[in-house]
């Protein structure tokens, strides 16, 4: 296997610039990029991951949720790359719940996003693709979808009493389960 890309983190100034659309997905640079980030956001236990965090200014950024320690009650998918996607509508609910990102390290946010959006994106094989996506899966899309427009979870905080460090969320997260 080929050594894994760096994870861009927070400073470099990747993360604040906007993605160019992808032209040609076939294009060999695109499938390698699709296959680096899936093998990223993986090793890394990540449940998404934005080309631009692996330095890469495409529009591109795969989707993979599953459930881990944080954020348990996560639904398992298949890891999707989604190829200048974008969002056609939202509900009006906006709900915060709790992220964190590989490009920031040791930090957790409260973040409002929409509960459900209705977005479209090219599949890996060259499909338009259109679905509904709720909750935390929405919430995968959105904050990565931000990461292609060069914004950071920690831009969205409406409070800042809603930053924590990792230890602090994770105090938080298991005095919850305790009670």
């Amino acid at each position: 296997m080929h050594k894994l890309p760096v994870i861009a983190q927070i400073g470099d100034p990747i993360l604040r610039s906007k993605a160019k659309p992808v032209n040609k997905i076939s294009d060999p640079t695109i499938i390698k990029l699709i296959d680096s980030s899936i093998a990223t956001a993986t090793a890394n236990l990540g449940v998404g991951i934005a080309a631009p965090q692996i330095s890469q200014p495409y529009r591109l950024f795969i989707v993979a949720s599953h459930p881990s320690d944080r954020y348990p009650q996560a639904p398992t998918m298949t890891p999707t790359a989604m190829i200048n996607p974008r969002i056609l509508s939202h509900g009006e609910q906006v709900v915060k719940d709790w992220e964190g990102c590989l490009s920031v390290p040791n930090i957790r946010g409260l973040v409002p996003r929409y509960q459900e959006i209705e977005v479209e994106y090219t599949t890996r094989q060259g499909e338009t693709s259109q679905q509904i996506l709720t909750d935390f899966v929405a919430r995968i899309f959105q904050h990565e979808l931000d990461h292609l427009d060069g914004i950071i979870f920690t831009d969205r905080i409406t409070d800042p009493a809603d930053l924590y460090t990792e230890a602090e969320y994770r105090q938080l997260i298991s005095s919850k389960e305790r009670h």
